[in-house]
């Protein structure tokens, strides 16, 4: 029998597509949903897993076009945020999920906030890391993604540049951390193994582009905090070069009393800190 701190790595059939996904914990314990940012997958919860395993249920779905989950030719398949939020909340349903506190970073947060919107009996509260919800969390590195919107061919070529290239994803996970000899290697590295695999530069550019749809709901996703008060933990890497700390002190404004923590981490904050937001989260969910 398998031991409950133990990884389990399966993969489930969710409205045709082969989804992967890690599970840990006994299933009957609270579940924590954990919904990965770009361009990482499930994996990036490697490390925060066995911390909080003994105790909780623990969820990671990699996104279709994403990790090891399939990835459907864009020209067949809409990459966009409401359609992988489709398919995450089929998900839960395929493996009978009810309730769950969501763990949402970076592209994990605008697909968590629409599972939240569709379904607010099942969230039971929100873990966000380094996942914006309000303007002043974007930082001048989005300006060029915001002229991509507004024109998308004048644009496109240097915004590809962007998860292109080794460096740009090594910074995603450094940033301006004074510690970055404490970062293993094999994370920006593996991303961009998965950043170069054939058609997946077509799938990211139609992601990029309907971001925009994210930024457009931002009121409405603040309005649904304010009006549900969910029990909310904000862990957040303060060296991150996309999401400013002025984001993640933003929530305070919809949830006030909320836990506010700034950890000396970058974007990718568990790779720093995964003990420490492991006892944040522990402290957070036993209150």
């Amino acid at each position: 029998m398998q031991a409950q701190r133990d990884i389990a790595y399966q993969t489930v059939q969710v409205n045709g597509l082969t989804i992967f996904y890690r599970e840990a914990g006994l299933k009957d314990a609270p579940t924590i949903l954990l919904l990965h940012g770009f361009p990482s997958s499930s994996r990036m919860f490697e490390t925060l897993f066995p911390l909080l395993a003994a105790r909780y249920h623990l969820v990671a779905p990699d996104y279709p076009g994403f990790g090891y989950s399939e990835a459907p030719d864009p020209k067949k398949f809409a990459y966009t945020f409401d359609h992988l939020a489709a398919i995450v909340d089929s998900f839960t349903s395929v493996i009978g999920l009810r309730q769950y506190t969501l763990y949402l970073q970076d592209y994990g947060g605008p697909i968590g906030f629409r599972l939240a919107m569709a379904h607010p009996e099942k969230v039971q509260g929100m873990i966000i890391q380094n996942a914006v919800t309000h303007l002043e969390g974007l930082s001048p590195l989005w300006d060029i993604r915001k002229a991509y919107w507004r024109d998308r061919a004048a644009h496109e070529d240097e915004l590809r540049a962007n998860f292109t290239s080794l460096e740009a994803t090594r910074q995603r996970h450094i940033g301006t951390t004074p510690h970055p000899e404490g970062i293993n290697p094999d994370t920006w590295n593996d991303e961009y193994a998965f950043l170069t695999r054939p058609g997946e530069t077509q799938i990211q550019l139609d992601l990029f582009y309907d971001y925009q749809t994210n930024v457009a709901s931002y009121p409405r996703w603040q309005q649904w905090l304010r009006d549900h008060r969910p029990p909310l933990l904000v862990v957040w890497g303060k060296y991150d070069p996309s999401f400013t700390v002025a984001g993640a002190m933003a929530y305070k404004k919809d949830v006030p009393g909320c836990q506010v923590i700034l950890l000396d981490a970058g974007h990718f904050a568990l790779d720093e800190a995964s003990d420490q937001i492991a006892a944040y989260i522990s402290s957070f969910l036993s209150n």
